[in-house]
């Protein structure tokens, strides 16, 4: 989409889709070649086994090759964050990042997530079902979602951070739950070239603040992409 001379790709969040950033894709695509893409196993991306996060980084490597994309602006929002850094500390091919509330650095323990995996713990001790220890969305989940999400999670970025030398823009909605404001911080403080920008709303500020998120989005990138 668009005939811009560089190149952009848009990451979704875990249970989205192409549908996800496809309205912000109408504003880059004046100045970008917008590329958007299914993570598999989601969307029309149809997923055979369970996956790693570096099975999702090769993915997109994948796409990128067959379009013959050798330099490319990474926006990924949420999971989406947590591929384009990947891609980003082990790859040369992202000159430029926007991370949007997004996911990769080990949580704070909560009580909350103290007391579920206390649960967890006792109920497999017991022989008993553990199905019913996971969120709403997790039991919603295939067998293969299941196993592919629970190796996401437990892949934390914290220590690649220091090795990532692209230009950063960090968005995040002031009243994020699902990636708190601290995570926000610490990526600011561990990305050498990050900038840091609050919009209002929450874990999807890059819809609820569309226009603020494009205007401020696209400022950054002409002085830093």
């Amino acid at each position: 989409m668009g005939h811009g001379s560089k190149d952009i790709i848009f990451l979704h969040g875990w249970g989205g889709s192409i549908d996800s950033f496809w309205g912000v894709a109408q504003f880059f695509c004046k100045k970008y070649r917008c590329i958007l893409v299914d993570f598999y196993g989601f969307g029309g991306t149809p997923i055979d086994r369970a996956l790693t996060l570096q099975d999702y980084c090769d993915g997109v490597i994948e796409v990128l090759e067959y379009l013959g994309v050798k330099q490319i602006c990474v926006v990924g929002h949420s999971f989406g964050g947590r591929v384009a850094m990947e891609l980003a500390a082990k790859t040369d091919v992202v000159r430029s990042m926007v991370l949007v509330d997004s996911a990769g650095l080990k949580p704070r323990r909560t009580l909350k997530k103290t007391m579920r995996k206390l649960k967890y713990k006792i109920y497999k001790a017991l022989g008993k079902s553990t199905e019913k220890c996971g969120s709403k969305d997790y039991r919603e989940l295939s067998p293969i979602m299941k196993k592919t999400f629970v190796n996401v999670v437990n892949y934390h970025q914290d220590g690649l951070l220091h090795t990532i030398h692209c230009p950063v823009l960090i968005v995040w909605g002031k009243t994020d739950k699902e990636t708190p404001k601290y995570m926000a911080k610490k990526l600011n403080r561990g990305l050498a070239r990050s900038t840091l920008i609050w919009l209002t709303g929450g874990h999807w500020c890059y819809i609820e603040s569309l226009g603020d998120f494009v205007k401020r989005t696209i400022d950054w990138l002409e002085n830093n992409d």
